[in-house]
């Protein structure tokens, strides 16, 4: 169970760490990097805090049965608005997630406000970066702090493998953007998005089923059917959603049409 715990805290956290060096790149280019570096470790060094105390309190003092029912909801919860992003998105209803856009919008933004590059620290510099990586990895933070706790009076530190597949990601995210210099727009975060939403909707719904005394049958093993029928639903889904759009589209055409003729 730890490998899967430490899976998928690794993609979530990936996709999020994209996000976030994507504005840590706008600030050290636009202002200087020292400002950008001291944002991101701080505001890791928050995250880190916030895991290390909310993580030991909930093993600490909430029981497993009660645990595991508040873990499945909030995965649950987390799982199904990633899901609805990528469903929207792969149906064509919501533009797809473009890192290089975000970071020229981004860019545009601060030049505007006339920051230019010094070499001392720069509040805003801090501040924008500091607040990027905060957002962004709070997810990953209650992900690791949810996936781990789950275990932990069962199968050992699960806190510990979530939180390595965690720095993980952000190590490889980390040493792939510092080797391109540029937004990582190679990575493909909505087909992540899409993963790590149905992985997460599959343990949150086996955790709070086991939160109400309901045995699963197989036990551990039912995950990955529950993984398949989420990803089942999912397509039959963005199926219906894009004949949905196809025949609006054809209803305005001809609607269109109509309203052209004499």
């Amino acid at each position: 169970m730890e490998w899967a715990i430490a899976s998928a805290a690794f993609l979530a956290s990936a996709v999020e760490f994209v996000e976030a060096f994507t504005i840590v790149l706008v600030v050290g280019i636009t202002i200087n990097w020292r400002s950008s570096l001291v944002g991101a470790l701080a505001a890791a060094a928050t995250l880190a805090l916030i895991v290390g105390t909310l993580g030991v309190a909930l093993v600490k003092w909430v029981p497993l049965t009660d645990l595991r029912l508040f873990v499945g909801i909030i995965l649950i919860l987390f799982g199904l608005k990633w899901l609805k992003k990528a469903i929207l998105r792969y149906s064509g209803l919501k533009s797809l997630h473009d890192e290089e856009a975000i970071f020229e919008e981004t860019m545009a933004e601060v030049r505007a406000r006339g920051e230019t590059i010094a070499p001392r620290i720069h509040p805003f510099g801090v501040a924008l970066s500091y607040k990027a990586v905060l957002l962004e990895g709070l997810e990953v933070a209650f992900i690791v702090i949810t996936f781990g706790s789950s275990i932990q009076s069962t199968a050992g530190n699960g806190i510990g493998s979530a939180a390595i597949g965690a720095a993980i990601a952000g190590i490889l995210v980390i040493t792939a953007g510092v080797l391109v210099k540029a937004p990582l727009t190679k990575v493909p975060e909505n087909t992540l998005k899409f993963v790590v939403g149905v992985m997460l909707t599959s343990f949150g719904t086996f955790w709070a089923a086991e939160g109400f005394n309901y045995e699963w049958p197989l036990s551990d093993a039912f995950i990955p059917i529950l993984a398949v029928i989420f990803l089942l639903a999912s397509y039959l889904l963005v199926t219906f959603l894009k004949q949905q759009k196809r025949r609006q589209l054809a209803l305005s055409k001809a609607e269109a049409l109509e309203e052209a003729r004499p």
